[in-house]
């Protein structure tokens, strides 16, 4: 009977096979980055041999990496602020069906089995042009969220303003009156907020904006302080079965301070044009339309400060994967060029680079030899 062929031996660290090992290429230990880092990795890219994050990895102290999946059937993020108890009561969100009986039953049927808080009320906007309680002015009473900073609470009116100026992208906007909160259906996505949590369901291919919630002060907490993110994700149980389940993908925690580091539009600045001092970083990590998709699929990002590189450079990646465009960089690239526009050009960021660059040699290296050896069979 014949062997089968032992596989090649990898680094556990790098994650390279062990002629390309990077670990011995650094030379220096861990940077000690004062901006700490998190990045949010695709799922089908912490196996790619020219992924970049291995070397962030391997170069940075203060750093996390995160994998995130594509949203197939739905998924529901819960964002919440990180305070004491006593800075404000525990509250609990209109329109979900916490499985006890509470609740107006107004919880998507494709996210039945995540159950959330139960009904005390709050105020809720829906898409129903048939609900009889429909009321023009809505009225804020009862818990109130404190804006740490100027004592602004869960004023009244302040979340429907705010949706009333974003309602041409919902089908109809209709208010019900409730005691707290409020919830707004949109086309392929769902929000609801109360004083402590906001909640977001979307299906595939939403793209929803909610930066306008940071002109709320829930918003203006979020901005200001620690918050916490939750993603359940509802996936497949077999690729060719039709059962499904939810799980927790990741439960993260966003330090004040945070930015993240994606062209969004208007609301993007240079690192040196930054108006608060940045103490952390969020990057995506995948191809263009691998992180777009990330972007799009994880809305809760566009509530921080979107930093863009504005670099005519052109990517060490460019002659071994697809650059869409000049100033496309690679993660390791992109993070050592933001730190550098934020004032933290430390000793060795450029070591790191050294490090790709060496990689991708190997990779040109190997790509050759593997040609060589075909023209040669």
């Amino acid at each position: 009977m014949a062997s089968t062929p032992s596989k090649r031996p990898f680094c556990h660290r790098c994650t390279k096979p062990h002629r390309l090992c990077l670990c011995s290429r650094l030379k220096t230990p861990p940077l000690n980055n004062p901006i700490s880092i998190t990045i949010l990795q695709h799922s089908l890219e912490k196996r790619h041999p020219l992924n970049s994050t291995r070397v962030a990895q391997l170069g940075f102290k203060n750093l996390a990496v995160v994998p995130v999946t594509d949203v197939n059937f739905t998924a529901r993020f819960a964002v919440r602020p990180v305070v004491e108890r006593s800075d404000f009561d525990k509250t609990r969100l209109a329109g979900f069906d916490n499985g006890d009986g509470s609740g107006d039953g107004s919880s998507p049927d494709q996210l039945k089995k995540l159950k959330c808080n139960g009904v005390e009320g709050g105020v809720e906007a829906t898409s129903d042009p048939n609900r009889s309680d429909s009321v023009e002015r809505l009225d804020f009473s009862g818990t109130r969220l404190v804006d740490y900073d100027n004592g602004d609470g869960f004023d009244n009116g302040s979340f429907v303003d705010q949706l009333t100026k974003h309602k041409s992208s919902m089908k109809k906007l209709r208010c019900i009156k409730l005691e707290d909160g409020v919830e707004a259906v949109f086309d392929k996505y769902r929000l609801a907020c109360s004083a402590g949590e906001l909640v977001i369901d979307i299906e595939r291919t939403a793209k929803p904006d909610i930066s306008w919630v940071l002109n709320t002060p829930f918003g203006r907490v979020l901005a200001r302080n620690e918050f916490r993110v939750t993603k359940l994700q509802r996936k497949q149980l077999k690729p060719s079965s039709e059962e499904l389940e939810d799980f927790e993908e990741f439960d993260i925690v966003i330090p004040p301070g945070a930015a993240l580091l994606f062209p969004g539009g208007k609301s993007s600045f240079d690192p040196k044009e930054m108006d608060f001092e940045v103490k952390h970083l969020i990057v995506l990590d995948g191809t263009w339309a691998k992180a777009q998709r990330m972007y799009h699929e994880n809305p809760w990002l566009k509530l921080l400060p979107h930093i863009k590189l504005d670099s005519e450079k052109e990517s060490l990646y460019s002659e071994v994967r697809h650059q869409p465009k000049v100033g496309c960089l690679s993660t390791i690239e992109s993070i050592v060029c933001a730190l550098k526009g934020l004032g933290n050009d430390m000793e060795g960021l450029d070591d790191l680079l050294d490090v790709f660059e060496s990689m991708i040699i190997d990779q040109r290296r190997c790509k050759d030899e593997k040609f060589k050896d075909k023209d040669m069979a």
